[in-house]
This record gives C-alpha cells, structure tokens and sequence, in this order.
C-alpha cells in the first residue's frame, strides 16, 4: 500500500513555534518517524509539507490513481480550505486527518475543521503517533 501523507502549513516549524503545544521534536523528526512507521507497518510513503493551499490542492489531485490513501494535517487550513475539502472529495481516495494538538479543547475556531468531512477518521491530539494511527487504520481499510 502507498501512502500520501500531507502536512500543512507551519508543520515545518515544529520544534520552534509554541513547543508547548507542539513538543520540542521537529519536521525533520516527524518524517524520520513516519518512514520508520511504513518500513515497520510494510507500507510506503511519501512524505510533503507546503505553507501554500494550492500546492495542498494540487498534490491531492495528483494523489489519484497513484496512492492507495492520504493521511493529512491541514494544520490552519483544517478551518478555512473548502479547497482542500473539494479536492479529497474529488478524488475520493481513502482519507484521514491528524493533528498533533487536541484541537477540541483550544480555542472555538479550531473546532471546525472542513477537510475532516472527507475523511473516514480523524485522530488528534495524540502527537507524532497519530499518523502512526491513521496509517494503520488506512492499511485496515484495504
């Protein structure tokens, strides 16, 4: 199984921006960690941040036909991209969405999240093994 994972903005900053939200590991750390989860788990996948909605949209729409599934972190376009949303509707591939943060008990603008509607699951708040999560629910789902 082939897995897209797609991290949105300031993901890139993890380690750096408010630590005590985000943890001390960074990017880097987080992509070493998630090819360990696929080399353990017998999957492959490959990893993309952007700060850039469009890129986000565009790596979605090249997703189809060539990934068996996408796990995401919208990050703060989790509550504003209708964008992101219509683009995993259109592909319709297997989805799930993560966040490092429970998002459910910060502030109310957080609790909405658009791309989360075409997702099959959402897991947040569980730090780095949330993705190890949605990854083993996608390989359960084949």
């Amino acid at each position: 199984m082939k897995l897209l994972i797609l991290n949105g903005p300031n993901l890139n900053m993890l380690g750096i921006r408010e630590p005590e939200i985000y943890g001390r590991k960074t990017y880097a750390d987080l992509v070493s960690f998630l090819n360990e989860c696929a080399a353990a788990l017998g999957c492959t996948v490959e990893v993309r941040q952007s700060n850039h909605e469009g890129d986000l949209v565009d790596w979605i729409q090249e997703a189809y036909g060539k990934f068996d599934g996408i796990v995401i972190n919208p990050a703060a376009y989790t509550h504003t991209s209708v964008a992101i949303l219509d683009a995993l509707k259109a592909v319709a591939l297997p989805a799930v969405e993560v966040h490092l943060s429970d998002v459910d008990a910060r502030e109310a603008f957080r609790h909405i999240s658009y791309p989360g509607m075409a997702c099959q699951k959402t897991f947040k708040g569980f730090g780095f093994e949330g993705y190890r999560m949605a990854m083993e629910f996608l390989l359960g789902q084949k």
